[in-house]
């Protein structure tokens, strides 16, 4: 990645790690980076022995005060944030400096909707991961151990996604009828160039 104001990256596709783990460099080298729809992030290996995984992980805690942590968060972006969390020396000021540079979000909330998505080749699933293997969201995963937020986030997508293709057509008409009237001026134009042609211009 070149250096930008902030790059926007679509989580949709892309296997966990990885993206992590590029995400992770992008910070400590200055750049902020926001990443949109990460319930869509890919995890490899099937779903179930994902599950097993995080119930593991669900018994790390404190035995005296589970308070005290360490605190298992079931949101998608929670979960992409404590894998990026721990590729970077967060207890440090320039970790701390990192992080502050991240935005994760479920879904594409608004100013981020009218903004250019990227996707990160060396991330997506369907790259890197082969052919046959399993996989599964992290939507699923959350939404099993505890996440109440899928439903809302995916009817405020539908709606996203019907107001983008009213923008597209309109955009499409518009483009159309600039073409048509361009067509219309060269044709009106077509003897005064023929003239200034004969006149050597």
């Amino acid at each position: 990645m070149t250096f930008e104001r902030e790059i926007v990256v679509d989580g949709k596709g892309h296997l966990l790690g990885r993206l992590a783990s590029i995400v992770a460099k992008q910070l400590l080298n200055g750049q902020k980076v926001t990443v949109v729809r990460c319930e869509e992030l890919n995890v490899s290996g099937s779903f179930y022995r994902n599950k097993l995984k995080y119930l593991a992980y669900l018994r790390k805690r404190c035995v005296i005060n589970p308070a005290r942590g360490p605190f298992h968060f079931r949101a998608p972006s929670r979960i992409f944030y404590r894998a990026i969390r721990g590729m970077i020396p967060h207890k440090t000021a320039r970790g701390t400096a990192a992080l502050a540079r991240l935005k994760l979000f479920e879904g594409v909330p608004p100013p981020f909707d009218r903004k250019k998505r990227m996707v990160v080749p060396a991330a997506l699933r369907v790259l890197r991961l082969k052919p046959g293997r399993k996989y599964c969201t992290v939507k699923r995963i959350s939404s099993e151990m505890g996440w109440k937020y899928q439903g809302i986030v995916e009817r405020l997508e539908e709606k996203r996604k019907a107001k983008g293709k009213v923008y597209v057509q309109r955009k499409k008409a518009l483009e159309k009828r600039k073409a048509e009237a361009a067509a219309i001026v060269v044709k009106e134009l077509e003897p005064v160039v023929a003239k200034l042609n004969t006149l050597g211009h």
